[in-house]
């Protein structure tokens, strides 16, 4: 029999999961709820968010449905070193952050890995992401979900070897209205539950409150040039930009304008026609493949630089010294210093690096 950690974030997900693998007679399922942060009070905390006290009433319930042992896993220290201090730090240093990958990378995983599976003396972890993992050829590999729309292999590119052979992905296989109805039928609390689309520690989307309480960053004003440093007009300080932005500027020229740099060194803000922030390539940097080694010093792939965003062939050179360039058979829009350049070969995702500042291709005699 296998024991198995269930991640529960109190969505329908990770629900649907925990029950899916516990009426399997031959698992032994422990829910988790991971505490990330503190409750803050009314008006911080949102009811449709992974780390409010409301979800972790509704994995609790869910648990005692399907009948398994719920806990709670506190790691709030942990997700404010590596998750929430990283996120704030990555837009003053001009850059654009994902957290969800972070939060994929150091919490889910390596703490429920590292602290979940010695505490409950478990084999497994187990987690509501769409995505699928099989064994081939001797190695463990990530691979897209059936569900196309809702493949979150994108955020998993961090995983290796030795986190997949111990991780369970039971939606990989399912669609969401499928997993909806799979809730509906168990009599789940969290079945028509709506998805969270914010940053579960920035109410309201409003990182700018976060910046001021985290780093004391208020913002100075400072100037918003075009490429030939030419002035356009004055912005409320460079971290409440991000490379793509184009509403909130405050400037116009007659086409619309769009953030194509932040320069944290000057306290200056680019802007350019959307045109100017495509580019046919990039330089990415701590590169990770799922295989715990790339391709080939030089190989073939898709790249996808958003999440749901459009993939393009593209050939990959690995630099040396934590860097590779990209170069794409087409423009890819507002490549973004910080966003994730995720790699795919067909279904399987073979991970991928983030962009960096200054991200142009390099020339081959700089390779």
């Amino acid at each position: 029999m296998a024991r198995i950690v269930a991640a529960m974030s109190g969505g329908v997900d990770s629900s649907v999961a925990a029950a899916l693998l516990a009426a399997d007679a031959d698992n032994e399922v422990i829910g988790v709820w991971m505490r990330t942060h503190p409750d803050r009070g009314e008006g911080f905390e949102h009811k449709r968010s992974c780390c409010s006290p409301d979800a972790a009433d509704d994995a609790r319930r869910v648990a005692q449905i399907v009948g398994i042992p719920f806990f709670i896993l506190n790691v709030e220290r942990q997700f404010g070193e590596r998750v929430i201090d990283a996120f704030a730090d990555e837009y003053l240093a001009g850059a654009t952050p994902n957290p969800c990958q972070a939060c994929n990378q150091y919490i889910k995983f390596d703490e429920l890995l590292n602290r979940g599976l010695a505490a409950y003396q478990a084999q497994q972890v187990a987690t509501g992401h769409y995505a699928r993992v099989e064994i081939r050829d001797g190695r463990w590999r990530l691979l897209r979900a059936a569900d196309a729309a809702k493949d979150q292999t994108y955020f998993l590119w961090v995983l290796g070897q030795e986190q997949l052979a111990a991780t369970r992905f039971p939606l990989g296989a399912l669609t969401k209205p499928r997993v909806r109805a799979i809730a509906a039928d168990l009599g789940l609390p969290t079945a028509e539950k709506p998805e969270s689309q914010e940053i579960c520690f920035v109410p309201a989307g409003d990182y700018r409150a976060l910046l001021a309480e985290r780093r004391a960053y208020a913002g100075a004003p400072g100037p918003i040039v075009d490429a030939r440093g030419e002035w356009l007009g004055t912005h409320s300080g460079y971290a409440h930009y991000t490379v793509g932005q184009r509403h909130g500027l405050g400037v116009a020229r007659g086409t619309p304008l769009y953030v194509r740099e932040v320069r944290p060194e000057t306290n200056e803000v680019v802007v350019g026609a959307r045109d100017d922030v495509a580019a046919g390539g990039f330089v990415a940097v701590d590169p990770r493949f799922v295989a715990g080694e790339p391709p080939g010093a030089r190989f073939e792939a898709t790249v996808r630089i958003r999440h749901r965003g459009a993939e393009t062939p593209c050939e990959v050179t690995m630099l040396g010294s934590g860097r590779l360039a990209v170069e794409t058979a087409a423009p890819v829009w507002a490549p973004a210093p910080g966003q994730a350049a995720v790699f795919y070969r067909g279904d399987e995702c073979l991970g991928g690096a983030r962009i960096s500042r200054g991200g142009a291709r390099p020339s081959a005699s700089a390779a």
